[in-house]
């Protein structure tokens, strides 16, 4: 759900990710969104650093203040 949350937050659909990220297909966005799928270390890292830096100070006091 927070991996959801933050994709969503950051305006990005799984196609949009899929064509930002090399190598990553929407399935394994659908299965760590899901908590069905470990995505490496590296992988959840791009992932964060690209759907954070697309986040306002607001919306990043929003997530921490309701999903810490």
């Amino acid at each position: 759900m927070a991996w959801r949350l933050l994709r969503v937050a950051a305006g990005y659909e799984q196609r949009v990710v899929e064509r930002e990220v090399e190598d990553l297909m929407q399935a394994h966005i659908s299965m760590l969104e899901n908590g069905n799928r470990a995505l490496s270390n590296s992988r959840r890292r791009e992932l964060f650093d690209l759907y954070t830096e697309e986040l306002t100070a607001e919306q990043h006091r929003a997530i921490i203040n309701n999903f810490e």
